[in-house]
């Protein structure tokens, strides 16, 4: 394998969904589970998603990721980093909260960011585009984070004072509470905010040059992609070279000043990171409104690759990519694009109704995944 890639060895689930017990030792480059649907190949990537970044990409519900007929389930993890061996184990309990170790030691969820590395390509992701401005920001936060662990605990920090922030402005809506408590979380609120979409801001400017590098190569240098950061009723965007976090700051102080008697009004806080939105455009023309379809299906496979070369500039290791049953929503030129951009250097789990796609290749493991069962 060329490159710097970290690598997972070995997958054991217990009880996890349709898996009473399953244990694989893994391929370094590609692993490959072919079946029909509904028979468990994405539950694989799942725990894998799920080991990643402490959240499953399909459900908000711990208790869909236990077998119907068990009280816990478990998932492990053995991969390596660096040159070294680790495991993450992941409990699940129909009562009581989850557990979670990284080499048999207990830590919370949210340190599983950044421990192992990976980037998730499914169907849905095809609709990120058109999809919700919510949808593009997660995409963006999981990135940064995993490349910048320090970033997602600014992020969460920003989500507490957001909440406790919208909780005090439905109060004072309601005449239940005084106003002089607002100035107290406006100050903490200002700092954080301007943190995050500084540091957001910065990383779209490394990955537009990934992806557009990327999208020139897979249209013959025919287009030229942007990704820029839309600030909600904001001055400060990415064509705004003169800003730091004090003169973001400054402006949130400005704003929020400016819009409490709004924000008294509607209950909730109207700017801030939670409301920015990302636009991919080509050639100058926005893809969410003017875009063919086959324009944002390149977009997308493009902002997809950018964000494994984003994480391996940031790391120094390439990261473990998932493809969710994507291949067969690519036409042949972008499947092509995908598979030469991954032979041989990034470790990539794979799921497919079938193995036409793979006839001419020859490295790899190839597992047939049967109704929780799967067979080499």
């Amino acid at each position: 394998m060329n490159g710097v890639t970290m690598r997972i060895q070995k997958i054991i689930l217990r009880n996890f969904r349709n898996y009473q017990h399953s244990s694989l030792l893994l391929d370094k480059t590609l692993n490959i589970f072919i079946g029909e649907n509904a028979q468990g190949k994405t539950n694989i990537l799942e725990a894998i998603h799920l080991s990643s970044l402490g959240r499953s990409h399909r459900t908000h519900d711990d208790q869909d990721l236990i077998h119907w007929n068990q009280t816990d389930s478990c998932a492990e993890i053995y991969f390596v980093r660096g040159q070294t061996e680790h495991k993450l184990s992941i409990h699940l309990h129909r009562i009581g909260k989850r557990g979670v170790f990284f080499n048999d030691n207990p830590i919370r969820s949210y340190e599983l960011i950044g421990l192992l590395n990976t980037v998730i390509f499914s169907p849905e992701d095809l609709f990120l585009i058109k999809g919700n401005p919510s949808g593009r920001r997660r995409f963006i936060d999981s990135e940064i984070s995993q490349a910048n662990p320090v970033y997602f605990k600014e992020l969460l920090k920003y989500n507490r004072i957001l909440m406790q922030r919208n909780q005090l402005l439905k109060k004072m809506r309601e005449r239940s509470q005084a106003n002089d408590l607002l100035e107290t979380w406006d100050e903490q609120f200002a700092p954080v905010a301007a943190a995050v979409v500084v540091k957001r801001i910065a990383s779209l400017k490394k990955l537009t040059m990934l992806a557009n590098l990327i999208h020139r190569r897979i249209t013959n240098n025919k287009e030229n992609l942007t990704i820029s950061y839309d600030q909600h009723e904001g001055i400060f965007n990415d064509n705004n070279n003169s800003f730091t976090i004090g003169t973001v700051k400054e402006w949130f102080q400005k704003q929020l000043i400016d819009r409490r008697q709004e924000d008294i009004f509607k209950g909730n806080t109207g700017i801030g990171p939670h409301r920015d939105d990302i636009v991919l455009s080509v050639n100058g023309i926005n893809l969410r409104n003017f875009g063919s379809q086959g324009q944002q299906r390149t977009g997308i496979l493009a902002l997809k690759l950018a964000e494994i070369e984003f994480i391996k500039s940031e790391t120094g290791e390439y990261p473990v990519l998932l493809l969710d049953d994507v291949l067969s929503e690519l036409d042949s030129m972008r499947r092509g694009q995908l598979l030469g951009f991954i032979k041989d250097r990034i470790q990539t789990f794979i799921t497919a109704t079938d193995a036409e796609n793979f006839a001419d290749r020859k490295t790899g493991k190839y597992f047939m995944v049967n109704n929780g069962s799967v067979m080499e």
